[in-house]
């Protein structure tokens, strides 16, 4: 059985419009035992009335609803951890299918072929904005630059086996990055290529303020240089500081400057300027870890539809 894991958060524009298409695939896809599941995110819309009218339009449709808007990842973790005890492969994709669907027979082709692993990977972004390009590159440069081995351009769309599926879930993180952590699980991997679409409704849940929570996420869960980078900033401020100490108190001698300024420019602009961004950068993974060692759950699930136990 291969379960299509969608999270989604008022998405009641799209819903509808999206099952039809994948009931369409998966009854094209002969031989394979398909089911949708629909993690729904806390949604303040009919997201969740729409899903229990999809089940008993659609018998392969399941459902869970948190309790609470705990964010994409989070969802997506649910839902995966909901589909683990019966799924022999999951595929995580979005609710408004702009990665194209048409790739998951290929993707399915791979996993029976003996892999793992199969990333869903964008040919183009032609789709996004020159802003939201330019910074999606500098992102993925960012993090290969900390260590980190995302693969360019993909985001949640993937194929994952029981045992990868298994293997991820034992993550004790309680801050989510997966497109960072699914990497670091070693087995046989694949990549399809595809042209990502246009969204058909809704809007996207993923602004800017999102998208930065995510890249901050994505870089203090999964690298620790930036607190190195910290230190090697505070060798060479102290080096400039030591040159513009010889430099302030030559002007100060010459009568060049007035009094107190010195002191001002070299203790409040250079290391006042460090000292914040040590303790900015210091701060995030304290928030992290505190985050962490209270060892919170990451969901409720108030509500499931399609999920009783199978006899």
């Amino acid at each position: 059985m291969i379960y299509l894991v969608i999270p989604c958060y008022n998405e009641q524009e799209v819903l509808e419009d999206s099952t039809k298409k994948l009931a369409s695939l998966i009854g094209r896809m002969q031989g394979e035992d398909m089911r949708i599941l629909f993690s729904d995110d806390g949604s303040r819309d009919e997201t969740w009335n729409i899903i229990c009218k999809l089940h008993h339009q659609y018998p392969f449709v399941e459902g869970i609803r948190l309790a609470h808007n705990e964010g994409h990842q989070k969802a997506l973790w649910a839902g995966m951890e909901a589909a683990a005890d019966r799924a022999e492969a999951i595929i995580s994709i979005d609710a408004d299918l702009q990665d194209d669907i048409e790739v998951i027979p290929r993707m399915v082709a791979d996993f029976r072929q003996g892999a793992d692993v199969v990333y869903g990977v964008r040919k183009e972004r032609d789709t996004d904005s020159a802003f939201k390009r330019l910074t999606a590159l500098t992102f993925y440069r960012l993090m290969n630059t900390l260590g980190s081995h995302l693969v360019y351009n993909h985001a949640d769309f993937r194929l994952l086996s029981r045992r990868a599926l298994l293997a991820l879930l034992s993550f004790p993180e309680r801050n989510l990055f997966l497109r960072g952590m699914v990497p670091m699980l070693g087995f046989n991997e694949q990549t399809e290529y595809y042209n990502r679409l246009q969204r058909q409704a809704g809007i996207s849940k993923y602004p800017l303020s999102r998208m930065i929570a995510l890249a901050m996420d994505g870089i203090t869960s999964l690298s620790v240089k930036p607190l190195r980078w910290i230190g090697a900033a505070g060798v060479c401020s102290i080096l400039v500081a030591i040159g513009v100490i010889i430099w302030a108190l030559v002007q100060h001698t010459t009568g060049h400057t007035i009094p107190g300024w010195t002191s001002l420019l070299v203790s409040l602009w250079l290391i006042g300027g460090m000292l914040l961004m040590a303790i900015c950068v210091l701060g995030e993974y304290i928030g992290k870890v505190y985050q962490g060692v209270k060892r919170r759950p990451h969901y409720f699930i108030m509500d499931s539809i399609g999920r009783e136990p199978e006899k």
